[in-house]
C-alpha cells in the first residue's frame, strides 16, 4: 500500500453542501473507503486548502481514480501527492548509482 496526501479545496456548491449538512464530510470517508482508500487521518484546514487527508492505496491508479470519481461531482478540487517514508527515501538515495554526464561532441563545421 502506497501513502497519498490528498489538498482539498471545496467549491461554492461544496461549500454549500457542508454548510447545509457537515455530517457529509465522514460520509465522504466511507466513500473513499468503498472504492479501496484507507483513510488514516483528515484535518480541516486554514489556507489555500480547505482538507487534508492522508490515505493510503493499492497503487497510483485507485488514488488517481478516486480523485478523478470525487472531482467530477463539482463540489472539490484535490492535487493528490504520492508520500515517501523518510527512511525508506533516505535508504534509496544511498543506494542510487552516480550516473557521468555523457560528453558531447561539437559537430565539424564544414
Amino acid at each position: 500500500m502506497g501513502t497519498y496526501i490528498m489538498l482539498s479545496k471545496l467549491t461554492p456548491e461544496g461549500r454549500k453542501t457542508i454548510k447545509e449538512r457537515p455530517g457529509r464530510i465522514k460520509e465522504v470517508d466511507q466513500e473513499l473507503e468503498a472504492m479501496g482508500l484507507k483513510v488514516i487521518k483528515q484535518y480541516a484546514t486554514l489556507g489555500p486548502y480547505d482538507f487534508v487527508n492522508i490515505v493510503e492505496a493499492a497503487d497510483n491508479e485507485t488514488v488517481g481514480k478516486v480523485s478523478v470519481d470525487l472531482c467530477s461531482r463539482g463540489t472539490i478540487e484535490i492535487m493528490t501527492l504520492a508520500a515517501i517514508p523518510v527512511d525508506k527515501f533516505i535508504s534509496s538515495l544511498k543506494t542510487v548509482e552516480r550516473v557521468k554526464p555523457k560528453k558531447t561532441t561539437k559537430a565539424k563545421r564544414r
